[in-house]
């Protein structure tokens, strides 16, 4: 028996709230708030985010990585480096990217469930367009990463009991490199297209499990092209309840985080329901992909680290105008300050444990380093602490992509004391005292040279954001 071990889903703190566009833009909008990554987050930082989430709650550890997305921080290198060396994974974990198209996160999934070993997959992505156009209310920001694996690795929560693929070449949607946003056809065409390639990958997955339409509990569309999502839907004949949220309202489409998403927030609901229940992700993009799923008893048991849902109720407001400049399309005075030179990749590899492992040290006196001394026998990793507030400043001088910059001196439980950069937090609102996390963030971007490291933001409580 194969199948899912693991998952994590990560929506970021922000939210859009859609009728703010069309009072700036002149059009576009609507209804409901979309998901927007901070300024210091990228397809790295997201897929970071999510995979710890997956690997905190997985009985395996992974032998291959695949990270999928069509805003790769980076081209001609690969991305999923950085995100190997910031969960720790050992050196003979293969990483790999499946950039370019929404379809590389279906994919990526479907070579998990074939191969022999456990495997990570991470879908992430920040989804935007021009002002006041419809992908940009539309779209999301997010990741999230699933572990497949055998039963030989750890109970499966829900066993695959088919996987189908429909190709077919047909230009529906495309983006040039360094476009910021995607051009369509006539919208009808893919509509039709997706339309007959969905009924035919889900009729072949259904047939290929030895089920029946009527037996599926949930079914989850996801895909860009929304009217095609919605007719596959419709036409699949089950009842409008049996159809997996697509949190268009709450979140948005994230892209090649989508199907993980939405899978994610699926098993959730499922946990409270009997084993065997029937789950299929249909993915639309450049063909359609099926994946049909049966939950297992040990779902119940499985505890997500911090579920979508609760994540989506956690979201802080940001304004339009914020937006648009994290996203560059509104140049802003910068600071008056020389901008950051760029960090050498020789200091960074020599360095690889602490800055992006985030590794103290702890000595024969008891007392936790960090960055780690040399004469320290002992590893300590940090990433995982918690830490208390025992000092900060607002600094509005120091160079910032969204000043002002908070500076914190957190105390960590279990030892350990270091200064570091607050984010997803307002500078009126920061009070000594405050529980804070560590998250995997970008500091800045220096001559096409991204500067990752960890930062600390509030911590994560039951209830949601601290």
């Amino acid at each position: 028996m194969r199948g899912i071990l693991s998952w994590g889903g990560y929506v970021p703190h922000h939210r859009l709230d859609r009728r703010a566009i069309a009072t700036v833009a002149g059009s576009g909008g609507g209804s409901g708030a979309r998901s927007v990554a901070a300024y210091d987050e990228d397809a790295v930082t997201l897929g970071v985010a999510a995979a710890r989430l997956a690997l905190a709650e997985s009985p395996a550890e992974p032998k291959t990585l695949w990270l999928a997305t069509t805003d790769p921080p980076y081209l001609d290198r690969t991305n999923a480096t950085a995100v190997h060396a910031a969960l720790r994974l050992d050196r003979t974990v293969a990483a790999y990217d499946a950039v370019g198209s929404v379809r590389s996160a279906a994919g990526a999934l479907r070579a998990a469930v074939q191969a022999r070993e456990p495997v990570l997959v991470v879908g992430a992505d920040l989804r935007g367009g021009l002002p006041g156009g419809p992908d940009e209310s539309a779209g999301g920001d997010g990741a999230a990463a699933i572990v497949v694996g055998g039963d030989e690795d750890g109970p499966v929560l829900a066993e695959v009991l088919a996987t189908v693929s429909v190709t077919e070449e047909f230009l529906d949607r495309w983006r040039l490199p360094g476009e910021p946003a995607s051009r369509l056809w006539e919208e009808r065409f893919g509509e039709t297209r997706y339309s007959a390639l969905g009924a035919e990958a889900l009729k072949l997955a259904l047939s290929e499990a030895g089920a029946g339409a009527a037996a599926v509990r949930y079914l989850a569309v996801a895909g860009l092209h929304g009217k095609a999502v919605r007719a596959v839907a419709a036409a699949s004949g089950l009842p409008a309840e049996r159809i997996a949220d697509r949190m268009e309202s709450t979140v948005g489409n994230a892209g090649a985080a989508q199907p993980g998403l939405l899978l994610a927030a699926t098993l959730e609901r499922l946990r409270a329901e009997p084993p065997g229940q029937l789950v299929v992700l249909l993915v639309l993009a450049d063909g359609a992909d099926a994946l049909v799923l049966r939950t297992t008893g040990a779902l119940a048991a499985y505890r997500p680290a911090r579920p979508v849902a609760a994540q989506v109720a956690a979201g802080a407001p940001v304004g339009y105008g914020t937006y648009l400049a994290w996203r560059g399309m509104l140049r802003v005075e910068p600071p008056r300050r020389p901008e950051p030179a760029r960090p050498s990749s020789s200091a960074a590899n020599r360095n690889l444990g602490w800055k992006f492992g985030l590794v103290g040290s702890r000595g024969d006196d008891d007392l936790v380093r960090m960055p780690p001394s040399p004469l320290d026998a002992a590893a300590v990793p940090m990433a995982a602490a918690t830490g208390t507030i025992v000092t900060f400043t607002v600094d509005r001088l120091a160079y910032s992509p969204s000043p002002p910059i908070v500076f914190a001196v957190v105390d960590f439980d279990g030892g350990g004391r270091l200064p570091l950069e607050l984010t997803d937090v307002r500078a009126d609102e920061v009070r000594i005292g405050d529980r804070v996390e560590l998250t995997f963030r970008r500091l800045f971007t220096a001559e096409g040279v991204h500067n990752y490291f960890w930062k600390a933001r509030p911590a994560w409580t039951a209830e949601g954001e601290a």
